[in-house]
């Protein structure tokens, strides 16, 4: 076996700082195989879930489940809730047991063994078992390859911001090509051969990470920086069964349905959210520099969050909404709903490079994170506004190109907050809580992908003038505010923009 000292590709040299190798446009060739594993994961992922809220409600003559459009958005935004909210789940894992790179390891097979489910199990137990199973890989995956492509830089690397732009480029390749060809097997034969065509994305994603992980393996991610005593580890056994069975039981009671399936997700993630900030905020791990940084986050995560909660709409009233009140007819093909969602990934990747680029070239004069969260988050405001116009019209006439230009602005947003917003998480993260501080930021999108089907209950045609009117208007009030505060903001970060 060779000495970890002396291979340059070994784990040990590997990630250490910005003298790594540059050999991938200028970063270390790490940051190509994690954006290739997202990107093969995205591409599973968007495109199983392009189709998931049809497959819910379309009759069961269709392929579908035949159950009601409430419920179909509730699933919907609860199950995108559970993703991210599982991004704790991962990051805990991460830190306190296998450490961040196996912990990816292991998520990349949850992930391809939930989209064999929906694939080749019917109805309800298909579903139930293919989304818990995408649900917890999915969001465990995206907290460690964060945290992992974080682990290749140091904290004061100016490459930092870009190289999350060019892994958020590669994550929405695979969010382009995924609904696409899914939506062509939908069309061609049914829902289920989509969702095959999602498992055989992430093997092929899986088999990329194996070939190259000896680029991406670093110390700081071998291990696990507070790992669990033999005590604990027996004490939250029992907590995680304890967890299991109450959730069981609240099923079969009926307390938890499919109609609020979303509010009840909202709840649980709200009461980690606050009981993850407490923990680290009162950590004995955590020095008082380390504690100003994170409080300096809170402001960020609630813009983020509200930012998510109109965002993911995408999957739930937007869906909807493509469906029926879009004009899909191109040169007489009427395009398939779900191929709708990928006008955004698209977007992503023609802007995503020009976004890095524009980061690098303004070097220490670009605006300031907080400055970033509160452009953004106003966009979408913006966005959701422009819905208006076309308020009170006939199903199927809302313009294509209008569409598409709502979504243009959507995804000005997004640029301005998500990639962003992982590079912060990294960078303000405190040690003994590294994993644990991105998952926070993923808590931040699991907020807002529950709120999102909790708020789709509020929609229907009759009430899209106040609908788009409330949710836009607070979105751009949150912005404003962020502004205003962005210098205390910034003093609390202690020099990290």
């Amino acid at each position: 076996m060779s000495s970890p000292t002396t291979q340059p590709d070994s784990p040990a040299a590997a990630g250490s700082g910005p003298s790594q190798s540059r050999g991938f446009f200028g970063h270390p060739w790490g940051l190509a195989n994690l954006a290739g594993v997202e990107m093969w994961e995205r591409f599973s992922f968007y495109g199983m879930q392009a189709l998931l809220a049809f497959y819910i409600y379309h009759s069961v003559t269709d392929g579908g489940l035949g159950m009601s459009q409430t419920a179909a958005t509730s699933i919907v935004g609860a199950y995108g809730g559970l993703v991210y909210l599982s991004a704790v789940l991962g990051g805990w894992v991460a830190d306190r047991v296998l450490g961040a790179e196996r912990t990816l390891l292991t998520a990349a097979f949850l992930i391809m063994g939930g989209h064999l489910a929906l694939a080749f199990i019917p109805g309800m137990l298909g579903l139930a078992i293919g989304l818990v199973g995408v649900a917890l890989g999915s969001g465990s995956l995206k907290t460690t390859t964060s945290t992992v492509l974080g682990d290749l830089y140091e904290k004061g690397d100016p490459r930092r911001d870009a190289a999350f732009s060019i892994y958020y480029m590669g994550v929405n390749i695979g969010g382009f090509a995924g609904p696409l060809l899914t939506s062509a097997l939908w069309g061609w034969k049914n829902f289920h051969w989509g969702f095959g065509l999602a498992a055989i994305g992430m093997a092929v994603g899986l088999t990329q990470y194996l070939l190259l992980r000896r680029h991406t393996v670093s110390k700081a991610s071998m291990k696990p920086g507070n790992p669990l005593s033999p005590a604990q580890q027996r004490i939250w056994s029992v907590i995680f069964l304890a967890a299991i069975a109450a959730v069981a039981i609240a099923v079969s009671l009926g307390l938890i349905t499919a109609e609020n399936l979303s509010t009840v997700v909202v709840a649980l993630i709200v009461i980690t959210v606050v009981a993850l900030f407490t923990v680290i905020l009162t950590s004995h791990q955590v020095s008082k520099t380390e504690r100003r940084q994170v409080v300096s986050f809170i402001p960020l995560f609630l813009a983020s969050a509200v930012f998510w909660s109109l965002s993911q709409q995408q999957f739930t009233v937007l869906a909807i909404y493509a469906d029926q009140r879009l004009n899909r007819n191109i040169f007489g093909w009427e395009m398939p709903p779900s191929m709708v969602q990928t006008i955004n990934p698209m977007l992503i990747i023609i802007l995503a490079g020009v976004f890095a680029a524009i980061w690098v070239k303004l070097g220490d004069r670009q605006p300031s994170t907080p400055v970033k969260f509160s452009i953004g988050t106003a966009i979408m405001g913006v966005a959701f506004l422009c819905f208006i116009p076309f308020a009170g019209g006939a199903n199927g006439t809302v313009p294509l190109l209008a569409y598409a230009f709502i979504i243009l602005l959507l995804t000005l947003a997004e640029l301005s907050i998500s990639p962003v917003g992982q590079s912060l998480a990294t960078k303000l993260a405190p040690k003994a809580f590294h994993s644990q501080m991105v998952a926070l930021f993923f808590l931040s999108i699991s907020l807002g992908s529950a709120a999102s089907g909790t708020l789709s209950r509020f929609y229907t045609p009759e009430t899209e003038v106040p609908y788009f009117l409330a949710l836009g208007g607070a979105s751009i009030a949150v912005g404003a505010v962020l502004f205003l505060i962005r210098k205390p903001v910034l003093r609390l970060m202690g020099g990290i923009r």
